[in-house]
């Protein structure tokens, strides 16, 4: 009914190991868990050191740029703020006073009979043609229109008076005339159903006052009238030839009339002030940029970069010369063996004689090429060989002499 299974020592010991070895897992696995937080502390540390590392230098960067961004910002608004000045400066210099208008108060004498209607005298006006008593108002060679404007009432006598005629006279500091003019004027013609009909359409504005019974004429006086550079106009004399007339008011007008690029200022001003500012901007613009070129690298262009010329090493280079010499040697030293003549005796006296030959040639070769003994300190200078061609007859004389001794002898 029950079996009884008996286990021997040598069955335990595998199951004792093996409770170690899962132990010894369990141990293991145990440490690589609780090693991870470690790691991740360390990882965590690296990137915070990366990412202040970052920080500073983009906020270095940041900083630099900011710098640079507001140093040419100010060197930009400094020079149009320069361009504008400049503008205005020149538009202010060169551009004459446009209009110029003043009241002209006549005057006449009154010392005649009160008994008549008719003036005294013809009236007459004295204008000045000095702004604020100091500046001049005409430019010299600026052609001006001059006219006179008078206000004259609708009334009986101006109507009965007709034409009549307006003389002025230009004058220098000096009181000489220069110039001077007569234009004839009359009130515009209106019959007497068109005075009427004015009078009655227009009466709840004459009645309050809004409206008067009067005209406007202008008399162009001058249509271009030029100033004297030597003799400068400084005023005018303005006489009405008529003792009858009546004047409400009058005003002298002077209107510059432009040509060229007085006329394009004038009647295009944005347009010229956009270019004008644009091109002392440009201008002003290209003096600073050669200007910090200068600073900087000392001209316009760059400095050369030194060139680095890729060469063979001084090694290299030296032993090729050295072999194109002894080449050199060798052809020289066949050539000279072909001048030579030929001996007839023993074998050994050929020997002996070619040893001769060859003990005697060697300080010849040697005289024949002059090495630079500074081209070890120096690698780029080139081998000097000279070729001593005086010298060759004397030694193939003398090599000549020897072998005719040792024939001597034999």
């Amino acid at each position: 009914m029950y079996e009884y299974k008996v286990t021997s020592p040598e069955s335990q010991q595998p199951a004792a190991a093996s409770r170690r070895g899962n132990a010894t897992r369990f141990s293991t696995r145990g440490n690589s868990l609780g090693s991870p937080p470690s790691m991740m502390g360390g990882a965590v540390g690296q990137a915070l050191l990366w990412m202040h590392d970052v920080a500073s230098v983009t906020l270095l960067k940041a900083r630099r740029t900011l710098f640079q961004a507001a140093v040419l910002f100010c060197v930009l608004g400094l020079l149009l703020w320069v361009s504008i000045f400049l503008y205005g400066s020149f538009y202010y210099s060169y551009m004459p006073t446009v209009s110029f208008s003043a009241p002209v108060h006549f005057y006449y004498t009154a010392d005649c009979d009160a008994s008549e209607s008719a003036l005294c005298s013809f009236p007459t006006a004295n204008i000045s043609f000095m702004k604020n008593d100091r500046d001049q108002v005409m430019a010299y060679g600026q052609p001006y229109r001059i006219s006179l404007a008078l206000e004259l009432p609708e009334s009986p006598v101006n109507e009965q008076l007709g034409m009549f005629m307006v003389k002025m006279s230009c004058y220098t500091k000096g009181g000489n005339v220069v110039s001077s003019v007569g234009r004839s004027t009359m009130l515009h013609y209106r019959s007497s159903l068109l005075q009427t009909l004015s009078t009655f359409f227009f009466s709840p504005l004459l009645l309050s006052g809004m409206a008067e019974q009067k005209q406007l004429i202008e008399v162009e006086l001058f249509s271009a009238y030029k100033t004297n550079t030597y003799q400068p106009t400084v005023g005018a004399v303005v006489e009405i030839q008529s003792k009858r007339v009546q004047i409400y008011s009058s005003d002298l007008r002077i209107h510059a009339y432009f040509t060229g690029v007085r006329y394009v200022l004038y009647n295009f001003p944005l347009t010229s002030a956009v270019i004008g500012v644009a091109t002392n901007f440009a201008f002003l613009g290209v003096i600073v940029l050669f200007s910090y070129l200068q600073f900087i690298w000392g001209g316009l262009w760059p400095p050369d970069q030194v060139r680095v010329k890729v060469m063979m090493g001084d090694n290299t280079r030296i032993q090729q010369r050295k072999e194109e010499a002894k080449k050199r040697m060798e052809k020289e030293n066949s050539q000279k063996e072909l001048d030579t003549p030929s001996v007839i005796g023993p074998v050994t006296d050929v020997s002996d004689s070619l040893a001769n030959d060859t003990v005697v040639e060697q300080p010849s070769i040697t005289s024949f090429v002059e090495v630079n003994a500074t081209e070890h300190d120096d690698p780029n200078a080139d081998l000097e060989v000279s070729h001593d061609d005086s010298a060759l007859p004397e030694e193939k004389d003398q090599i000549l002499r020897q072998r005719s001794v040792r024939k001597e002898s034999l």
